[in-house]
């Protein structure tokens, strides 16, 4: 074939079409003609170099949300494939495009038991959107296309493709390398709710007394948050968001009520919640976290849901308007809708309503977060963080200690995505990872991550990737020498009969420095402050350490333990 190329040059290739600028893996033996591919051809892609490839997924999709664009990694056949597994899931639930090229074992070696076999399209498929093994080297492009297209289009997911050994060798025309631009962002393609849906979701939020918003992710990923700001100002109604949808709305809007739920929320956001007679769904599965076990709303209060996932419809509660479209395109129907009905001047008192509540919830942490106590306490660790971090700071948290204290108290000055969390299935190790990805996709903004010890110990050795790419991550562990969400559960639902929850304590700032990263412990609360604005501050890479209270003996916001 004239002007051949072979299938490892070719996936680089379309990969470069696809508009791919950062990628993140580990190194295998089944990955060598892919990685001389790389080196040898001028792309424009930078490799990152992991030191797990579940970490190389968690860069990806730190990556990802950032940026909106396809978050990338890979990693070698066997293990190294089942390490990937995790960030798969993670993307596919939380609706973020990630694409996981696994290499793999020779075509012609397959049920020979050659070293590393495994079935890996069996082992992708219910933890993907789209996945495939290629098993001919001219179906790569189309494959990297079908990819792209499934990723970025109605609700986003990851994809997988696994790319054979001696695949790799085969050649590929080069006449076939080429991509849709459209598919190199998402959502691509948005689609428009049916006509009548705008209109009737309007009719009914009018209908209401006391209507409450309640956003998830999918406003954030849509980039609806204008549109969203239009709505509630001129109906002045309330919007509350779940951990994922923080950033439908900057938290200092006076409209925005904050994080409700079992995680994040608290006794007077909870108030609205239980109040509302009318709910509005928008980007938000109405799963058990938001609802806290579907507590709120109540049987029979009315529900209008928009999404852009027709199966979340009816799913948990019986809905009296569906709008099924992406958020973006339905919100801005909804207020042409209002636009032409001359609608601006009616008021639901969302905007009085939410200043009620947040003075009380304010004033409840403020007094926690000013205790001079130790172990210091969690709520002076967010506290002293809004003082030094910049308004548009990325940070990124793992699901345990930090992410409830910070989901309900930490005020995201800005909408947009600005707070990343692994909602969905809360795999521990996710933030250190994370970050480095964030920070990848938007280096003008000081990135954070935030980390319990027992998160640290799971990917401490993801640092030495931090110290090696010089990134000026400035990262928080919250020490109690515990797992401590399972511990705080045990103390609620098991009388306090602790079981094998406890480890030893570490000198987490040593482990850090060991890698080259600047690092402080911080026990006394009077030093807390100056050595955030320090860390924060630096040019390069730091850890603080924190020795922090027990979250079984703490007022964490958490409504329910078990999600």
């Amino acid at each position: 074939m004239e002007n051949a190329m072979n299938g490892a040059e070719a996936m680089v290739r379309m990969l470069q079409a696809q508009g791919v600028r950062h990628m993140f893996g580990l190194c295998g033996d089944t990955t060598l003609p892919f990685y001389d591919a790389m080196r040898g051809l001028d792309h424009g892609i930078t490799h990152v170099l992991t030191r797990d490839e579940r970490s190389a997924t968690y860069m990806a999709d730190g990556y990802s949300r950032v940026t909106g664009r396809v978050g990338v990694a890979e990693g070698p056949s066997g293990g190294g494939a089942t390490y990937i597994l995790p960030g798969l899931i993670e993307a596919t639930e939380s609706s973020y495009a990630l694409l996981a090229i696994t290499t793999d074992i020779s075509v012609g070696s397959y049920g020979k038991y050659p070293l590393t076999e495994v079935d890996q399209e069996a082992l992708m498929r219910p933890l993907t959107k789209w996945n495939t093994v290629i098993r001919r080297a001219d179906h790569i492009p189309r494959m990297v296309r079908a990819a792209f297209r499934a990723m970025t289009t109605g609700r986003p997911g990851a994809a997988h493709i696994g790319l054979p050994h001696d695949v790799q060798y085969d050649p590929v025309n080069p006449f076939d390398i080429w991509a849709d631009p459209e598919t190199a962002t998402y959502p691509a393609y948005r689609q428009a709710p049916p006509p009548g849906a705008a209109e009737a979701a309007v009719e009914a939020i009018l209908s209401a007394k006391r209507p409450l918003i309640v956003c998830g992710g999918g406003v954030v990923i849509a980039g609806a948050w204008e549109e969203l700001q239009r709505l509630a100002e001129r109906l002045d109604v309330a919007v509350a968001t779940s951990i994922s949808g923080q950033g439908s709305l900057a938290e200092t809007h006076p409209n925005c009520l904050g994080v409700v739920g079992s995680n994040g929320g608290t006794d007077e956001t909870w108030e609205m919640m239980e109040a509302a007679d009318l709910v509005v769904f928008m980007g938000c599965r109405a799963g058990s976290t938001t609802t806290a076990r579907w507590e709120a709303p109540r049987p029979g209060t009315r529900v209008v849901h928009f999404d852009s996932d027709p199966m979340v419809m009816n799913a948990n509660y019986r809905t009296e308007v569906a709008v099924v479209g992406d958020l973006k395109l339905a919100l801005g129907q909804v207020n042409a809708v209002l636009d032409a009905r001359g609608q601006g001047a009616q008021s639901f008192g969302g905007a009085a309503a939410v200043e009620d509540r947040k003075r009380r919830k304010i004033a409840a942490f403020d007094r926690l977060a000013a205790s001079d106590a130790a172990p210091i306490r969690p709520e002076r660790v967010v506290k002293e963080l809004m003082r030094v971090l910049p308004e548009d700071a990325v940070v990124v948290s793992d699901p345990g200690t930090s992410c409830p204290y910070f989901s309900a108290h930490y005020q995201l000055p800005r909408p947009g995505r600005h707070f990343i969390t692994n909602r969905a299935h809360g795999a521990l190790g996710y933030a250190l990872a994370a970050a480095l990805g964030a920070w990848f996709g938007r280096p003008e903004a000081k990135a954070v991550g935030l980390m319990g010890d027992g998160s640290f110990g799971f990917t401490c050795g993801e640092l030495e990737t931090v110290a090696r790419c010089g990134a000026p991550i400035t990262y928080v562990v919250f020490s109690n020498a515990s797992f401590g969400w399972i511990k705080a559960s045990q103390a609620a639902d098991k009388g306090g009969r602790f079981y094998n929850v406890d480890f030893g304590r570490a000198d987490n700032a040593a482990v850090a420095a060991a890698y080259g990263i600047r690092a402080w412990r911080v026990e006394d609360p009077s030093e807390l402050g100056r050595v955030l604005a320090e860390a924060v501050a630096h040019g390069g890479p730091t850890l603080v350490d924190v020795a922090v209270q027990p979250l079984e003996e703490a007022a964490a916001p958490v409504r329910r333990w078990m999600g």
